[in-house]
């Protein structure tokens, strides 16, 4: 065989490993993605429900050291996460950015009450605990009202529930269907060596002196790819931290290192038993299957 030859036959070795690797990243970079979003719902859901302001208006005669002191105690509470003093000085700047600089010419007084913005801890952010934590804070005699969203409440809570099935579900199809594309690849990529595989039975090797070189290819195909898919997903991860900043920081960094950890470890397995399956189908074939 010509150097020519030889050299074509190389370049489409490297263009196949190269491609397969490629392949083998991108399905491992999406099912990682998804296992991160996954993981991490319980943190995002946290989030948005620490988010939800409760807005505790006091009555208009409430001046602001009293208002402070009652604050203090706000804050104290268990199930009170973060707790925001907000002034009349503060209301009024607000309404105005709201209605207009001229919506207090209707008033001979300023009408803007003190008032204290609550966000309760998520274990709580439920109907009946914000419920219940309402009824507490209205039994306080400087406390006028509680307002806060109850749709908002329930809506958070059911559609983070069916969120998370569904996440789930969608994690068990992505599973298999990244199993099956990997071991589609995997078995592409070894059929162009069935006659290899073949001529070394014919001379009598044992099945597992031919697949040990395959074996440990496939463990350094996975771990390249895996390592790609990491790498991906922490750029991406980098990405939308700027993008997004304040949904990503409630990430948990230990659990995104396990999922980065299992995409590498499971991008190895997959490949070393694709690999195992295939090599052992290529092995018992007939000569006359070879050509099929």
């Amino acid at each position: 065989m010509s150097g020519s030859q030889n050299n074509i036959i190389g370049r489409r070795l490297v263009r196949s490993y190269l491609s397969s690797i490629v392949s083998i990243s991108m399905v491992l970079f999406v099912t990682g993605f998804f296992a991160l979003v996954s993981v991490n719902a319980r943190a995002v859901s946290n989030y948005f429900k620490e988010n939800v302001r409760i807005s505790v208006i006091l009555k208009p005669e409430i001046t602001q050291e009293p208002a402070k002191l009652f604050y203090d105690t706000l804050s104290r509470l268990p199930y009170v996460k973060v707790a925001d003093f907000i002034s009349k000085e503060e209301g009024t700047l607000q309404m105005r950015e709201m209605l207009g600089d001229d919506f207090l010419n209707v008033f001979q007084s300023n009408p803007i009450p003190v008032s204290i913005d609550i966000r309760v801890d998520a274990v709580h952010f439920n109907k009946d605990s914000i419920g219940a934590i309402s009824e507490r804070i209205m039994a306080h005699h400087q406390v006028d009202e509680v307002v806060y969203k109850n749709s908002v409440v329930e809506a958070i809570n059911e559609n983070m529930d069916k969120i998370g099935g569904i996440m789930l579900l969608f994690i068990a199809v992505l599973l298999v269907v990244a199993i099956a594309l990997i071991n589609n690849t995997v078995r592409l990529n070894l059929y162009s060596k069935r006659f290899s595989i073949y001529t070394m039975r014919l001379v009598g090797a044992k099945i597992s002196y031919i697949r040990k070189p395959f074996l440990l290819k496939s463990l350094l195909q996975g771990a390249v790819s895996g390592l790609l898919a990491c790498g991906a997903l922490y750029v991406s991860l980098q990405y939308m931290k700027e993008k997004f900043i304040h949904i990503f920081s409630a990430l948990d960094n230990l659990l995104t290192l396990y999922v980065l950890v299992g995409t590498l470890l499971f991008g190895m397995f997959i490949c070393f038993m694709c690999t195992l399956f295939v090599v052992r189908k290529i092995s018992s074939m007939e000569n006359d299957d070879l050509y099929v």
